[in-house]
C-alpha cells in the first residue's frame, strides 16, 4: 500500500514516496480506462479518484480501473460520508478489497456542505459524522459486530457476511485543524487537498500527529497529498518537475499525487491527462525516485 510513516508515525522527511496521477471528475468517464492504462504502461503505482455530487460514482471508477489493469493501485479520496451509509461504504470497500487484494486504497471525507445541502444530506455536524462513519467502517472491514448509538450512525450487531481478507487502510480527507486531527485519532492515512504548499504539508502534519499521539494504538500511517501540474512546469521538463514534488516528499508525503491543473494552480485541468500520466511515469518518476536515494533510470543526478 502507499507508503508508512516510521514508527506508525507522520512520515519523516526525505522517505520513499509513491508518484500517483489523478483523475478528477471533470475527466470525462469514457476516457478514465486510457489515463489508468497509461498510468499503469509507464510505471506509475496508483492512480486517485475523488467524487463530487452530481458527477461519476467514484466506487464504479475503481471496480471499471481495477478490473481494467493487472497491477495499478487506486485511491478514493474522497468519498463524502453524507452520500452513504457506513454500512453500505463498507460494503463496497469490502467488495472491491476483496476482489482486488492490496489495490485499493478508499479514503472519506465530510464533502462540501453546499452540495450536501442541495440534496438534503447536511447535517448540524460534519465533523461528528465523519468521526462516527470512520468509527464504524474500520471495524465493520475487520469482519467485527458492531453496534453503536450514534448522533448520526446507529447500528444493532452489524456485521458484514464477506468482509475482506485484508482491510486496506481507511484514508482521511482533511484541511481545518480539527479534521486534520481527527484524520490522526481515527484513519490510517490523510488525504491534504490540492493547493496547499510543503510549508503547508509540513503544519498540517503536525497537526496530524497531535491525532496520532491521542491514540493508543501503533501502526503504519500514509499522507497523500494532491500536487498541482500546470502547462509551466511540465514545459520547464522532469528535471525540474521531480524538483519540485519532491519537496512535498521532504514535507512528509508519502503520496505525491498528481493533479493536471489549469493556469490558477488550482482548478483541474483533464484535457491530456492519459498523456500526462505516462510523462509522469516515464519522465518524472524515475527522476524522483533517484532524489529520494535511487539511482535515476539515467545515472545523472538532479539539479
Amino acid at each position: 500500500m502507499t507508503g508508512p510513516g516510521p514508527d506508525g508515525g507522520v512520515p519523516g522527511p526525505g522517505g520513499a514516496v509513491t508518484l500517483a496521477v489523478v483523475a478528477t471528475p471533470e475527466l470525462p468517464t469514457r476516457r478514465l480506462l486510457a489515463v489508468a492504462e497509461a498510468a499503469e504502461a509507464s510505471g506509475l503505482a496508483e492512480l486517485w479518484l475523488w467524487e463530487d455530487v452530481y458527477r461519476q460514482s467514484a466506487v464504479a471508477q475503481a471496480g471499471a480501473v481495477l478490473s481494467a489493469t493487472e497491477r495499478l493501485r487506486v485511491g478514493l479520496g474522497v468519498l463524502p460520508v453524507p452520500l452513504r451509509h457506513a454500512v453500505l461504504a463498507a460494503m463496497d470497500v469490502a467488495t472491491l478489497a476483496e476482489m482486488f487484494p492490496g489495490r485499493l486504497v478508499p479514503g472519506i471525507g465530510h464533502g462540501v456542505q453546499t452540495w450536501m445541502a442541495e440534496i438534503g444530506a447536511r447535517v448540524a455536524s460534519p465533523l461528528t459524522l465523519l468521526r462516527e462513519h470512520a468509527a464504524v467502517l474500520r471495524p465493520l472491514l475487520r469482519g467485527e459486530a458492531v453496534t453503536v448509538a450514534g448522533r448520526y450512525v446507529a447500528l444493532d450487531d452489524a456485521r458484514l457476511v464477506w468482509p475482506p481478507a485484508e482491510p486496506p487502510p481507511l484514508y482521511v480527507g482533511a484541511h481545518g485543524p480539527r479534521t486534520l486531527r481527527l484524520a490522526g485519532e481515527v484513519g490510517d492515512g490523510v488525504i491534504l487537498q490540492l493547493g496547499v504548499s510543503p510549508e503547508d504539508t509540513r503544519a498540517q502534519l503536525r497537526a496530524v500527529a497531535e491525532g496520532r499521539a491521542a491514540r493508543d494504538h501503533g501502526g503504519s500511517f500514509g499522507a497523500c497529498v494532491y500536487v498541482g501540474l500546470d502547462a509551466a512546469l511540465r514545459a520547464a521538463g522532469p528535471r525540474r518537475t521531480a524538483a519540485h514534488l519532491r519537496r512535498f516528499a521532504d514535507a512528509g508525503a508519502t503520496t505525491v499525487a498528481v493533479v493536471p491543473v489549469g493556469p490558477d494552480g488550482t482548478t483541474p485541468d483533464m484535457s491530456d491527462a492519459a498523456a500526462t500520466a505516462a510523462w509522469l511515469g516515464t519522465e518524472v518518476r524515475p527522476l524522483l525516485a533517484g532524489a529520494l536515494g535511487e539511482p535515476p533510470a539515467s545515472g545523472e543526478e538532479l539539479p
